[in-house]
């Protein structure tokens, strides 16, 4: 990317001020102009002229700093570019005060102080870019968006990659690959899920339930053990415990946890849940909580898929059956 300074364009506002300078200085000189009126006309247009092309520079100047700072990968994740808008702003609103204020012969600072009394109308006419440059601020201090941000927002209006912050807008393309884009202060107000924290994590997290028909659930036999043993490897270490004999879904469990321990792309250094929950008119539930190494969705939703596969058809091999409802 070509930086606006490497193109020139603040070297030639500076080269266009040069001009205006020197004709500042040689109005009074020329005969071309008759009258103090004439005059005081010309000189107050050429200030007008500097003050315009060093206005133009300072905002080319600001650009240009953008420009390096996207060059930058490392920097590209910061919402630089609503601040940069802020900056233009403040540049132009004090910069016109000034130009209007050598056009009157007035004092800014008296300007200013009339625009006081104008502050509810100036507040309604750029509601949008206070509230936005308030919830930019809020958004930015406390860290809660990036460029390249996964979001979810709560009502349902977007669900993708931030692609853009802005002073006014926040742009993120869906799943769907549309765009919607969404005024900052409404990220403030309302509740959004950011998936920042599962992409930096060590995995991403599956928790889903296996429900189980209640009418299969007994003790196991010694033969059931047996079979269980010479049939699943994973199982080969089985037994009763205390003299107690085990039930099928505890073995179930068992065979779920070591399966999942047993898997390359299961992180299980992150939670790792496998749990029975309250029994309800659908069956009992088996919670299996875990995590994957793999977060990219597609892959995420492949491996998942096949886990859970192989954990339904693995019912049968407990002498256990799915509830199903008829």
């Amino acid at each position: 990317m070509k930086s606006k300074i490497l193109r020139g364009k603040i070297f030639r506002y500076l080269i266009y001020i040069l001009p205006g300078i020197i004709l500042y200085y040689l109005l009074p000189y020329l005969e071309a102009i008759e009258g103090e009126t004439m005059l005081m006309i010309t000189t107050r247009l050429c200030v007008v002229y500097i003050i315009g092309c060093i206005l133009f520079a300072i905002n080319t100047l600001l650009l240009t700093f953008y420009d390096f700072y996207k060059v930058k990968d490392k920097q590209r994740s910061r919402p630089l570019k609503g601040l940069i808008q802020i900056f233009q702003v403040i540049l132009f609103f004090v910069g016109g005060i000034i130009i209007v204020s050598v056009l009157i012969n007035k004092s800014p600072t008296t300007l200013f102080a009339g625009l006081g009394a104008s502050a509810a109308v100036l507040m309604l006419i750029f509601k949008d870019t206070i509230l936005g440059f308030v919830a930019g601020v809020q958004l930015s201090a406390n860290d809660m968006l990036r460029i390249g941000d996964w979001i979810q927002l709560s009502d349902g209006s977007a669900n993708g990659i931030v692609q853009e912050i802005t002073l006014n807008t926040v742009k993120i393309q869906n799943w769907d690959n549309t765009i919607s884009t969404v005024p900052p202060y409404t990220l403030v107000n309302i509740t959004f899920k950011n998936w920042r924290g599962m992409q930096e994590s060590g995995g991403r997290r599956v928790d889903k339930t296996i429900k189980l028909d209640m009418n299969t659930l007994k003790f196991c036999s010694n033969e059931m053990i047996a079979r269980i043993r010479k049939e699943i490897p994973l199982m080969n270490d089985i037994g009763p415990t205390d003299s107690t004999m085990p039930t099928n879904a505890q073995l179930y469990r068992i065979y779920i946890e070591r399966y999942l321990r047993s898997h390359p792309i299961v992180n299980t250094d992150l939670d790792l849940i496998i749990a029975q929950k309250e029994p309800a008119q659908y069956g009992v539930p088996i919670e299996v909580y875990f995590f994957l190494t793999d977060k990219v969705w597609k892959e995420y939703e492949q491996i998942q898929s096949d886990i859970f596969d192989h954990l339904l058809v693995m019912v049968k091999e407990f002498d256990l059956k799915l509830y199903q409802y008829s």
